[in-house]
């Protein structure tokens, strides 16, 4: 067989997505601040774009006539009389306006003056308006050195130890390790570390814990108090609460234990958790449900996303004669395509999440009547043949899309939930049933803590069978501990 190059015709089908529908689906996916970064990346891109904004009254100048020669000058005010007193003298001219105590009117910064005579003016925004972002912790740490005398040999090295500490604080290197970074004797390292772990914030710059924990202990003068030699021998006790043990060691009561574990539970086991960065989380809904009536509404949240349109001057060359610009209208023509492309998605987006909201709502009436305890058992086939889409649509729309309801703020995604068969035949959900347990513990005694064990027993009580293995993955999953780590004995 010869081995050739021809060309072969033949007919066959074949699912693809265009670039169109491809951005259809990048769309529906986005979270709300992704979609407006995306909306305004194409108003940046697309010239045929431009955001549609509310019409605002000005007190501009009118504009001449464009047959007239006359300049629009600024008239001032009359003071005295009225308009039929004024001169009637065409020579005379207005008043001039006074212009400085125009602009002072608006403004009560102090202009500089900068160079070539431009005035410049201080446009910054008031302190309390200014989002304030906090030091690191390497930055706190390296404000403190060079505040303190050190050589510069020890500056280098303390810069170094700033610049490898986890989260938490601690070095997640060896001294050995610092040592050869610096080309330096361990010695000297040891020595710079011990005196940046008593910066603020006590006990970073340590190698574990238990050395955290014991720096902040030395720092109140308690380096041979009971509680150092607890975190410093009975650490495998302290974890599994032995404390009868502790006490037994240490030949001390149970009640000098007590007084212990309030100072050490009072210690910072993470000194860098307030430099950590982390920063609130506000989520803003794309939808609000409200109750008119006895109905319950879905309405969009449409405030702050920016409202495009298509370009009336662009899409006016469109419209020229063949002469004029004739090179351009094939950029403009496919640019139009793009943007009127874009605005259907955008209409489609709109409208896909409000009947999704909408439905997920209908099936969803007892949780906005009565709370958690009334959430029903839900899929995304559910939605999807309520609205006739297709599972992933769906799927796609509760992705990082959130619900402002009576009560509280919800991801739409949190109304699906597994069901779990009650002893009367009916399906309850696994977030009321986790809700219950929450309450259960929440109701417990600190001193004789419920067991997992007990919790099905109650849970038997309502009609809700229950493993007591599926108990712990639910507590587990609610950050809760199990009872012997809950129980508090002092």
């Amino acid at each position: 067989m010869g081995l050739e190059t021809k060309l072969v015709q033949k007919m066959g089908q074949s699912l693809l997505m265009t670039p169109q529908l491809q951005q259809a689906i990048k769309l529906l996916q986005l979270g709300r601040l992704e979609y407006k970064e995306a909306i305004e990346r194409e108003l940046l891109e697309n010239p045929m774009l431009e955001e549609a904004r509310e019409e605002q009254e000005t007190h501009s100048l009118p504009a001449p006539d464009a047959d007239s020669n006359v300049s629009p000058t600024v008239t001032a005010p009359l003071t005295n009389g009225t308009a039929d007193e004024r001169p009637s003298d065409a020579n005379q001219t207005e008043p001039k306006a006074d212009w400085e105590d125009y602009y002072d009117s608006f403004t009560d910064y102090e202009g500089t003056a900068g160079a070539k005579g431009i005035t410049q003016y201080d446009d910054r925004q008031p302190p309390e308006v200014v989002a304030t972002i906090a030091d690191s912790l390497e930055q706190h740490l390296l404000e403190q050195v060079r505040m303190y005398d050190f050589s510069m040999r020890d500056s280098v090295i303390a810069q170094n130890i700033a610049g490898n500490l986890t989260r938490d604080g601690l070095l997640e290197c060896t001294h050995e390790e610092l040592a050869v970074m610096c080309n330096c004797p361990v010695e000297d390292v040891n020595a710079v570390a011990d005196v940046m772990r008593f910066f603020d914030p006590i006990g970073c710059c340590t190698l574990s814990l238990r050395e955290c924990l014991t720096t902040q202990l030395e720092a109140r003068g308690l380096a041979n108090g009971l509680e150092a030699r607890i975190i410093a021998l009975h650490t495998e006790k302290l974890e599994k609460r032995k404390f009868e043990s502790i006490a037994k060691a240490e030949g001390v009561t149970l009640e000098e234990i007590a007084a212990a574990m309030n100072t050490i539970r009072s210690l910072e086991p993470r000194p860098g958790r307030p430099y950590s960065g982390d920063s609130t989380r506000y989520v803003i809904p794309d939808a609000y449900v409200q109750k008119i009536g006895d109905e319950w509404v879905v309405v969009l949240n449409e405030d702050g996303l920016p409202k495009i349109r298509v370009n009336p001057f662009y899409s006016s060359m469109l419209k020229a004669p063949a002469g004029d610009a004739a090179s351009h209208k094939a950029y403009f023509t496919e640019r139009l395509r793009a943007a009127s492309w874009l605005i259907k998605s955008i209409h489609q987006r709109q409208q896909t999440i409000y009947r999704v909201t909408e439905s997920i709502m209908k099936f969803q009436r007892n949780f906005l009547e009565n709370g958690v305890e009334g959430l029903r058992p839900l899929v995304l086939k559910d939605v999807a043949e309520d609205i006739e889409m297709h599972e992933s649509t769906v799927s796609r729309v509760t992705s990082e899309k959130y619900v402002h309801t009576p009560r509280g703020v919800f991801e739409l995604k949190f109304f699906f939930t597994s069901g779990i068969k009650t002893d009367g035949g009916s399906d309850i959900s696994s977030s009321a049933v986790k809700d219950r347990i929450k309450a259960i513990i929440a109701a417990e005694s600190p001193q004789n803590p419920v067991s997992d064990q007990h919790i099905v027993d109650l849970l038997k009580q309502d009609k809700i069978d229950i493993a007591r293995r599926t108990i712990a993955k639910y507590r587990e999953t609610l950050g809760i501990p199990p009872s012997s780590h809950r129980k508090q004995y002092f």
